[in-house]
């Protein structure tokens, strides 16, 4: 299921050194489908709206703050996380934001994201989407403009909050309804089946959006079939522990359904142990359509391209048609327009024929 990606041109892919395919993986073109742009927010810029906005901190300078990022499980992680979210309270404050990433981004060769945001966790705080989608839209735009970069919006649910709320929510984010792709469903996944959000995600779909949700991280593959059969997602995020099911693992390969994996996150929130020991390259070897993405790199130490080369070190088994099936998967599985589809992907061959 991974050599079918490879055209005769390339032939002597596999043959590629790791420090080749490593560099490749580098400066490829890529998209990035998971990530929270809230999880972007670098400890640097924490400090730098907290004091602009009058907000106190419990930490003493940055690195006191790095030093809180040692998380046992996705709930001590996003108990910080939530925390963080306060110093946001003005436009300036979500352009800032926004931009910070989209240029990290393009720094990582990343030609195509498509960020979460979470509006609940701002308007629980008095800050609508008035406040936000603005700073989006304007950073979204520049983004395009100076960096090439094309961006889709998708907006999250919390899924420790009940369906009342993310219903209201979604009422809310009406008015913005051209300047997103998307909805997705994120936060603490024990105990919140995806059934909880069927009517979320129902009429989600009659405002012609996307669908995806984060399923099978810490919850059990039973949640990533109740995110396809009830929630009707073209993505799974995460979906690590669909491996737990082999009838599953067959659906998931037979429908192509894309995995939006992020191994650094995995390990820091202890899904892993570690990365040598990521169940990734069975997930590909099964013939699923996984992709690497960065979850929320700021907390969890790293960006889309130290995700893969430190997946790759990792792990030796993985090599050349491994990279390239992971960068190209990420291509095929956006919300982008057919086109640019087309067009990336023509650019990430002609990168591959000119090393093999």
């Amino acid at each position: 299921m991974i050599s079918d990606k490879l055209t005769p041109s390339r032939p002597d892919i596999a043959a590629l050194p790791a420090e080749r395919v490593a560099h490749l993986l580098r400066v490829s073109p890529k998209a990035e489908l998971h990530v929270h742009i809230e999880g972007t927010l670098e400890p640097e810029l924490i400090f730098a709206l907290a004091q602009r906005n009058g907000v106190s901190l419990p930490y003493a300078d940055v690195e006191a703050l790095r030093k809180a990022y040692a998380f046992s499980d996705l709930q001590s992680f996003l108990n910080l996380y939530y925390a963080g979210c306060d110093v946001l309270r003005t436009e300036q404050d979500f352009f800032d934001l926004a931009w910070a990433y989209f240029q990290r981004a393009a720094r990582d060769h990343v030609v195509r994201v498509e960020p979460f945001f979470d509006p609940q966790s701002h308007t629980v705080r008095g800050v609508g989407f008035e406040v936000f989608m603005p700073a989006f839209i304007q950073a979204a735009q520049r983004a395009q403009d100076e960096l090439g970069l094309s961006v889709g919006w998708i907006v999250s649910v919390l899924r420790h909050l009940p369906e009342e709320d993310a219903l209201q929510m979604l009422d809310a984010a009406q008015p913005w309804l051209d300047h997103l792709i998307g909805i997705g469903l994120d936060s603490s996944e024990r105990g919140n089946p995806p059934e909880k959000f069927a009517r979320v995600f129902a009429r989600a779909r009659e405002m012609g959006l996307h669908a995806v949700a984060h399923a099978g991280e810490e919850g059990p593959p039973a949640y990533v079939l109740g995110a396809l059969d009830v929630l009707k997602v073209e993505r799974i995020d995460h979906g690590v522990r669909a491996s737990e099911d082999p009838a599953l693992m067959q659906r998931l390969a037979r429908e192509q359904m894309p995995l939006t994996v992020c191994p650094l996150s995995n390990v820091r929130l202890c899904v892993v142990p570690d990365l040598a020991g990521h169940n990734l390259p069975q997930l590909l070897a099964a013939g699923l359509k996984v992709t690497v993405n960065s979850d929320d790199p700021a907390y969890f130490g790293g960006y889309i391209n130290d995700n893969l080369t430190e997946l790759f070190a990792a792990q030796p088994a993985l090599g050349a048609p491994q990279a390239y099936a992971l960068l190209r998967n990420s291509l095929e599985a956006s919300f982008a327009a057919n086109g640019d589809k087309a067009l990336w992907i023509a650019q990430l061959d002609a990168q591959w024929r000119q090393a093999a």
